[in-house]
Protein backbone atom coordinates (compact mmCIF):
# COMPACT_ATOMS: atom_id res chain seq x y z
CA UNK A 1 0.00 0.00 0.00
CA UNK A 2 1.61 3.26 -1.08
CA UNK A 3 1.53 5.52 1.58
CA UNK A 4 0.99 9.45 0.85
CA UNK A 5 3.99 11.64 0.43
CA UNK A 6 2.66 14.03 2.54
CA UNK A 7 2.07 11.15 5.24
CA UNK A 8 5.68 9.72 4.48
CA UNK A 9 7.59 13.09 4.96
CA UNK A 10 5.65 14.28 8.45
CA UNK A 11 6.68 10.68 9.57
CA UNK A 12 9.89 11.05 8.07
CA UNK A 13 9.97 14.76 10.25
CA UNK A 14 8.68 13.29 13.30
CA UNK A 15 11.22 10.45 13.29
CA UNK A 16 14.21 13.49 12.64
CA UNK A 17 12.38 15.46 15.36
CA UNK A 18 13.00 12.21 17.93
CA UNK A 19 16.46 11.45 16.72
CA UNK A 20 17.80 15.18 17.51
CA UNK A 21 15.77 15.34 20.80
CA UNK A 22 17.92 11.96 21.76
CA UNK A 23 21.23 13.38 20.65
CA UNK A 24 20.29 16.83 22.52
CA UNK A 25 19.78 14.31 25.71
CA UNK A 26 22.70 12.08 25.38
CA UNK A 27 24.91 15.76 24.73
CA UNK A 28 23.46 17.17 28.03
CA UNK A 29 23.92 13.73 29.94
CA UNK A 30 27.60 13.44 28.94
CA UNK A 31 28.39 17.33 29.59
CA UNK A 32 27.99 16.60 32.90
CA UNK A 33 29.47 13.32 33.47
CA UNK A 34 32.56 12.73 34.78
CA UNK A 35 35.18 11.10 37.44
CA UNK A 36 37.47 11.68 40.14
CA UNK A 37 39.85 9.38 42.38
CA UNK A 38 42.02 10.13 45.43
CA UNK A 39 45.25 8.10 46.13
CA UNK A 40 44.88 5.73 49.02
CA UNK A 41 46.88 8.64 50.95
CA UNK A 42 45.04 11.52 50.29
CA UNK A 43 47.60 13.23 48.77
CA UNK A 44 46.52 13.40 45.11
CA UNK A 45 42.87 13.90 43.73
CA UNK A 46 42.14 13.61 39.82
CA UNK A 47 39.35 14.56 37.83
CA UNK A 48 38.40 13.65 34.59
CA UNK A 49 35.99 14.53 31.77
CA UNK A 50 33.40 11.91 30.17
CA UNK A 51 36.16 11.00 27.42
CA UNK A 52 39.15 10.38 30.35
CA UNK A 53 40.84 13.54 29.50
CA UNK A 54 42.38 14.94 32.99
CA UNK A 55 40.22 18.55 33.80
CA UNK A 56 41.59 18.33 37.48
CA UNK A 57 44.92 17.58 39.59
CA UNK A 58 45.06 18.53 42.87
CA UNK A 59 48.53 17.64 44.42
CA UNK A 60 48.55 18.11 48.46
CA UNK A 61 52.00 19.16 50.72
CA UNK A 62 52.86 15.26 51.34
CA UNK A 63 53.44 14.87 47.64
CA UNK A 64 56.74 16.57 48.27
CA UNK A 65 58.18 13.58 50.30
CA UNK A 66 57.84 11.52 47.51
CA UNK A 67 59.96 10.56 44.63
CA UNK A 68 59.39 11.71 41.56
CA UNK A 69 59.34 8.82 39.80
CA UNK A 70 56.93 6.99 42.18
CA UNK A 71 54.95 10.78 42.31
CA UNK A 72 54.41 10.07 38.47
CA UNK A 73 53.47 6.43 38.38
CA UNK A 74 50.61 7.65 41.47
CA UNK A 75 48.99 10.57 39.07
CA UNK A 76 48.94 8.16 36.45
CA UNK A 77 47.39 5.65 38.58
CA UNK A 78 44.62 7.61 40.19
CA UNK A 79 44.01 8.88 36.74
CA UNK A 80 43.43 5.62 35.42
CA UNK A 81 41.00 4.86 38.54
CA UNK A 82 39.17 8.49 37.79
CA UNK A 83 39.07 7.28 34.00
CA UNK A 84 37.27 4.30 35.41
CA UNK A 85 34.98 6.14 37.61
CA UNK A 86 34.11 8.27 34.46
CA UNK A 87 33.26 4.97 32.19
CA UNK A 88 31.07 3.70 34.70
CA UNK A 89 28.99 7.20 34.65
CA UNK A 90 29.16 7.37 30.83
CA UNK A 91 27.89 4.02 30.33
CA UNK A 92 25.08 4.20 32.71
CA UNK A 93 24.04 7.59 31.39
CA UNK A 94 23.81 6.02 27.92
CA UNK A 95 22.24 3.17 28.84
CA UNK A 96 19.50 5.00 30.35
CA UNK A 97 19.06 6.61 26.72
CA UNK A 98 19.53 3.76 24.82
CA UNK A 99 19.29 0.56 27.19
CA UNK A 100 21.27 -2.12 27.08
CA UNK A 101 21.44 -2.09 22.59
CA UNK A 102 24.00 -2.24 20.00
CA UNK A 103 24.97 1.33 20.34
CA UNK A 104 25.80 0.64 24.29
CA UNK A 105 28.19 -1.77 22.82
CA UNK A 106 29.80 0.97 20.42
CA UNK A 107 30.04 3.63 23.40
CA UNK A 108 31.88 1.15 25.57
CA UNK A 109 34.22 0.00 22.82
CA UNK A 110 35.26 3.57 22.89
CA UNK A 111 35.94 3.41 26.54
CA UNK A 112 39.99 4.15 27.92
CA UNK A 113 41.87 0.54 27.07
CA UNK A 114 40.58 -2.47 29.71
CA UNK A 115 37.36 -0.28 31.23
CA UNK A 116 33.84 -1.30 30.09
CA UNK A 117 32.21 0.82 32.82
CA UNK A 118 30.38 -1.79 33.71
CA UNK A 119 31.65 -3.69 36.43
CA UNK A 120 33.63 -6.23 34.09
CA UNK A 121 36.56 -4.25 33.94
CA UNK A 122 40.39 -5.48 33.69
CA UNK A 123 41.24 -5.60 37.61
CA UNK A 124 45.48 -5.04 36.23
CA UNK A 125 43.84 -1.72 35.78
CA UNK A 126 42.70 -0.70 38.76
CA UNK A 127 45.53 -1.25 41.06
CA UNK A 128 47.86 1.72 42.46
CA UNK A 129 51.42 1.22 41.95
CA UNK A 130 53.19 1.57 45.61
CA UNK A 131 56.69 1.69 45.81
CA UNK A 132 57.09 -0.43 49.17
CA UNK A 133 61.10 -0.82 48.93
CA UNK A 134 63.47 0.11 51.65
CA UNK A 135 65.34 3.07 50.97
CA UNK A 136 68.51 0.83 50.18
CA UNK A 137 66.54 -1.35 47.45
CA UNK A 138 65.12 1.54 46.06
CA UNK A 139 68.47 3.25 45.43
CA UNK A 140 69.99 0.37 44.16
CA UNK A 141 67.45 -0.54 41.52
CA UNK A 142 65.57 2.80 40.87
CA UNK A 143 62.60 2.77 39.15
CA UNK A 144 62.30 3.16 35.25
CA UNK A 145 59.80 5.89 34.36
CA UNK A 146 57.94 5.71 30.92
CA UNK A 147 56.48 8.45 29.15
Amino acid sequence: MLTNPEQWLAQYDETLKKAAASARKADEALREVGGSATSPDGEITVRVGANGATTGLVLRPGVRDMEPEHLARVILAVTRQAQRDASAHVVAAMRDLVGDSPALEVVKAHLPQGFAGDGTDDPANLELLRDTRGDDEYFENPPEVVN
